[in-house]
């Protein structure tokens, strides 16, 4: 059966609800604990345990849409791909800051996420230690289930590093009384990735290449993720700037050879169907946080609560949600193309396509909409007027909680359609089974043809590669004028790069370009900055062709340093005082 239809059965038989006071201290309590594993299914329990932290639904706070595992406000709304949306700029001020670059080390959210992932590196531990204990002939899974948890182990601390740099790292057999002696500065970034790196391709070598149980790791998931670190540890920082000095060819070519080995996956046929549950563990799935409904949890079911948030609401809109989570306007623009059907690079040069204008009775239209754009911007975007998914009733309308704040566009990705019977119609709006995709097949096409490019050896099968991309798009099924269903509903028109003029420098800003567009509002896109070294430009540059859409970015600017989050103040406190904070902050 689904992993995703074994987590309840697993949370009920254990009460892992909590990591205590301390960020560490997360041990299972009730009917099961470490020193009681000879039971094969209470093994397979414990390992669900770990599975469930994707989920994000334990320790104190249980709020994973502030701390999301989708990253839609780490990774979206702190680059230039979202606004925060919700009520107004009070609203969750916390993910505000992240959005303007006011970011503080005694914000709520930071501290919140940094305790989650480690309140999931500590349930790790523990199924690992008691896995260890027992004997292989009790339980012939023993390796393989190791393996998994140390993978999902490897991607929390994937996550830290992404996020905060300097981060403790807590070996599994460490004593809970030595954690506060831990420091956050014995590791450098490249060192954290390489050792997170090396143990997943070791995880790799006990796992099999598929899994009965649709959600499982398997050999190839792992394998993707080794290649995804690999891949952020060939840019090399300068530990004091964050500016990137050097890119390793080395671990750029085993970034290759890795992909090269990994068989099985295509993309889905049409872009759309990302968003449909019968090929959510399709042929593009590399690796999934699987969710369910109406499962017999509270609540209707472990549903993507990290998105909890992010329904769409307004006038005539069909769900009533809170409205966070909405595309920038300059995401829209960077969707032009050219006559040839390619990105248009100086967009922020160019008038805002498709903004919406009013006449005296307030009606409404869509302006400068005569020009080519990528099909994928009504994949991703609702916009007014246009059709919503295969919903009939009527056209995306002006559905922003506050539109006079954040405009007039929101989110198509990740939903259902309204009149699905697989989507809530009630709280939670718009909830569904839809798995979370943490790594499809289009990502490693894109991954590899970043280091082909950067290795600069062969150019064109990077092309061939970033155009096998852009060709799903190009035959996916374009949205269709909600009136008149011949017609298209904008001028869509995207075409494949030529080897003309394929040189490295233009082959980078075409890879950078359509990662952004394939991969938008999948929680990557800050984190893609600062891996490329390109951050501050690209903020800075966004604040600049925003500030007369959003007023709230008029004195918004990126500094070097802001790459990373802080350290929390409350993790400093934790610690006795050891930590040290990230360069670009004040100095506890």
């Amino acid at each position: 059966m689904k992993i995703k239809n074994i987590f309840f059965a697993a949370l009920t038989g254990l009460a892992l609800t909590g990591c205590g006071s301390d960020f560490l201290e997360n041990k299972p309590q009730g009917t099961l604990s470490e020193g009681n594993m000879d039971d094969p299914q209470a093994v397979d329990l414990l390992v669900t345990s770990a599975y469930a932290t994707f989920g994000c639904r334990y320790a104190d706070s249980n709020d994973p849409h502030w701390f999301p595992v989708t990253n839609w406000s780490y990774g979206e709304v702190r680059a230039d791909n979202a606004y925060k949306g919700g009520g107004g700029e009070t609203d969750a001020w916390e993910i505000h800051d992240m959005e303007t670059s006011k970011i503080q080390p005694n914000n709520g959210f930071l501290d919140g996420k940094w305790f989650n992932v480690y309140c999931g590196i500590s349930r790790c531990n523990s199924a690992i230690r008691s896995l260890n204990k027992i004997d292989e002939s009790t339980n012939k899974n023993k390796k393989v289930r190791i393996a998994e948890v140390r993978v999902i182990r490897d991607h929390w601390y994937f996550e830290l590093v992404r996020l905060f740099n300097r981060i403790p790292y807590m070996d599994i057999d460490l004593p809970e009384n030595e954690y506060t002696s831990v420091r956050n500065d014995e590791f450098t970034r490249e060192q954290h990735l390489a050792r997170i790196a090396a143990d997943l391709l070791d995880a790799a070598n006990d796992l099999p290449d598929t899994q009965s149980d649709a959600g499982r790791i398997n050999r190839r998931a792992a394998l993707a993720y080794a290649a995804k670190v690999k891949l952020y540890q060939a840019y090399e920082q300068n530990p004091e700037t964050n500016a990137v000095v050097s890119i390793n060819k080395q671990l750029l070519q085993e970034v290759v050879n890795i992909i090269d080995g990994i068989k099985g996956y295509e993309l889905l046929a049409d872009f759309q169907q990302l968003d449909l549950l019968e090929y959510e563990n399709g042929s593009e799935s590399v690796l999934a946080v699987q969710f369910s409904k109406n499962d017999g949890s509270a609540d209707g079911g472990r549903i993507n609560w990290s998105n909890l948030l992010n329904s769409m609401t307004g006038p005539g809109c069909p769900w009533q949600g809170d409205g966070f989570f909405l595309p920038s306007q300059d995401l829209i623009n960077a969707y032009q193309t050219d006559a040839n059907g390619l990105p248009v690079f100086d967009y922020q040069s160019k008038p805002d396509y498709g903004s919406v204008k009013f006449d005296n009775e307030g009606n409404y239209t869509l302006a400068n909409v005569s020009g080519n754009v990528d099909p994928r911007l009504d994949f991703v975007i609702g916009r007014p007027t246009i059709t919503y998914k295969t919903f009939k009733e009527r056209p995306c309308g002006l559905w922003v909680r506050n539109s006079d704040v954040y405009g007039y566009n929101n989110c198509k990705r990740f939903w259902l359609s309204p009149e699905s019977p697989d989507a809530n119609h009630g709280w939670p709006w718009g909830a569904s089974a839809l798995n979370w995709q943490l790594i499809r097949y289009a990502d490693l096409l894109l991954y590899k043809a970043e280091a082909l490019i950067e290795l600069g050896t062969n150019l064109e099968e990077a092309r061939q590669l970033i155009n096998q991309v852009r060709s799903r798009a190009q035959r996916s099924a374009y949205v269709k004028d909600f009136y008149d269903n011949t017609k298209d509903a904008a001028n869509y028109k995207i075409g494949l790069y030529p080897q003309a003029g394929w040189t490295q420098d233009y082959a980078r800003k075409a890879l950078r370009t359509e990662m952004r567009l394939e991969k938008a509002m999948e929680g990557e896109r800050f984190f893609d900055l600062v891996r490329w070294g390109i951050a501050k430009e690209t903020m800075n540059n966004y604040f600049a062709a925003e500030k007369d859409n959003r007023i709230y970015y008029q004195n918004a600017s990126f500094e070097t340093g802001e790459e990373y989050f802080p350290v929390p103040v409350a993790q400093y406190n934790f610690s006795g005082g050891i930590y040290v904070q990230n360069p670009g902050y004040p100095a506890f």
